[in-house]
């Protein structure tokens, strides 16, 4: 099995046109643009579009602000989010080095540059040494602040099955520049039973402790002790252990596994660990278990263990579609984050059904069930103003989304098919009856939306204003939750 991600080269009308999702190795391009100033430049929100042709080419990368995004790592430094990102393009070479993006609000993003000018010396070592060639692209960065150092955690693999490593640099400033200071965890084309050393995320414990979380495909996600005061393996070699996996249909995993990401919520007193389901081109989707411990065991909705050799819940973002729009698919790989007044956000790359290799950058706002699940939001983050909604409000007519899934074991070949989650209409009455069925029910205490139905299914959704990307309007109402089984549920008045 070759590594699950790949450099696809592909070809659309006459000209070529390159592309993350991980395969084939474009030549570099030569100018070194690694410490290039933002372009400011008039912004407005509607200008913002599913795909960007007009300024694919390398020239125009300043204007990349949500483009050319792919398993983004977010974190707010001073008064900036900062986005670091897998090396992608569309329509012109990759350029390899992490792309660096920053935003004050979430919304309007400027380009900044990388944080390499070439590959890390160190992680191309570890390839060639092992009889590689490392692929031209470094993939899903992780970055934190340790004190007063930054640190940039950098995923780089080659052709060779599972000839991976992940490398550490630092800087004093999340701009940089940056200097190599080790590798971490290495893995290779080998007996061992191991996963692959890719796609990094690091969590600091209430105690000081610092775990990695890594891995793709192969065999699940995996925790590695770190040294806090390096950043690096707190022991040498050490590779971790397995502390999430999935479910197989007929001896053949049901699809990836990857991406992991972990948090702390103070306030719910537990560890959440994000991970991505499934082929980042299409039917890409995100999962979360929980804990009390940052070494697991982490638990579904169902309360099983997420280490079991089974697909686990609740899946809370999945290719989906609204009304007058082609649908978002590979919608994964996420960053979750805060901005630091306990406001959690997740970040993901999208890809428009209209053509999946464009690649842009979604932020959404995460909220949370009265039971202490993350959800988010069915629309992306617009910072729209949250004025006081009444019942009266909510009455109305509304596109409903229930994120439904099915098995298609296997990776790219197998998953062509997003299966995108398309929208229905449905009507909250007046009268406090859905679509006027007296025996379905429907109740709004702010910000909760509680919704009956006679078949037993019950519905808790918090209802917030948000911008309707699909029409390009403001403000509009719009809902996320979960139903009595687990299954995210998204909405938004119909318009």
């Amino acid at each position: 099995m070759n590594t699950a991600k790949n450099l696809y080269l592909i070809t659309a009308l006459t000209t070529v046109l390159f592309s993350c999702s991980k395969k084939e190795t474009p030549a570099p391009t030569k100018t070194d643009t690694t410490t290039t100033p933002p372009v400011t430049t008039a912004f407005d929100i509607n200008s913002i579009s599913d795909t960007y042709a007009d300024i694919a080419a390398f020239t125009y990368y300043p204007k990349w602000t949500v483009y050319n995004v792919h398993d983004p790592s977010i974190k707010k430094f001073g008064d900036y989010y900062y986005c670091y990102s897998t090396d992608v393009a569309f329509g012109t070479d990759v350029r390899p080095g992490l792309q660096i993006r920053r935003s004050k609000d979430l919304v309007q993003w400027e380009y900044v540059g990388w944080v390499f000018s070439s590959l890390p010396a160190q992680g191309s070592a570890y390839i060639t040494g092992k009889g590689g060639t490392p692929y031209n692209a470094l993939w899903a960065p992780y970055v934190m602040k340790v004190g007063s150092e930054y640190r940039l955690y950098y995923s780089l693999s080659s052709p060779v099955a599972r000839l991976s490593v992940i490398g550490m640099a630092t800087a004093s400033s999340p701009d940089g520049p940056w200097t190599e200071k080790g590798l971490v965890v290495t893995s290779a084309n080998d007996a061992s039973i191991q996963t692959n050393a890719i796609d990094p995320t690091v969590i600091t414990t209430t105690t000081g402790e610092q775990y990695m979380y890594y891995g793709s495909a192969w065999d699940g996600i995996y925790i590695l002790k770190l040294d806090s005061s390096t950043g690096l393996a707190a022991s040498s070699g050490d590779k971790g252990k397995r502390i999430a996996n999935r479910g197989f249909t007929g001896g053949k995993y049901n699809g990836n596994i990857e991406g992991a990401e972990v948090i702390y919520n103070s306030d719910l007193k537990k560890y959440f660990l994000f991970i991505s389901y499934d082929w980042l081109q299409t039917k890409y989707n995100v999962r979360v278990g929980r804990g009390d411990s940052p070494t697991g065991p982490f638990y579904d909705y169902n309360g099983h263990d997420i280490n079991t050799d089974e697909d686990h819940g609740p899946m809370i973002l999945a290719p989906y579609q609204f009304s007058n729009q082609s649908g978002w698919q590979g919608t994964g790989h996420c960053a979750v984050f805060d901005n630091g007044s306990g406001q959690y956000y997740m970040a993901h790359q999208g890809r428009p059904g209209i053509n999946s290799y464009f690649m842009d950058l979604h932020v959404r706002k995460i909220s949370w069930t009265t039971d202490g699940w993350p959800i988010v939001s069915p629309e992306r983050y617009a910072n729209v103003a949250q004025t006081t909604i009444a019942a009266t409000d909510v009455a109305g007519t509304y596109e409903k989304i229930t994120l439904n899934y099915h098995v298609v074991p296997g990776y790219g070949t197998e998953q062509t098919n997003p299966d995108f989650q398309v929208s229905t209409t449905f009507k909250l009455d007046a009268a406090g009856t859905i679509d006027g069925n007296a025996a379905d029910k429907w109740t709004f205490t702010a910000p909760w939306l509680e919704l009956k139905y006679s078949n037993g299914d019950t519905y808790k959704l918090k209802v917030e204003r948000e911008r309707d990307w699909e029409n390009k309007i403001p403000s509009t109402l719009i809902f996320t939750g979960l139903d009595n089984h687990g299954t995210a549920i998204w909405g938004k008045r119909k318009q």
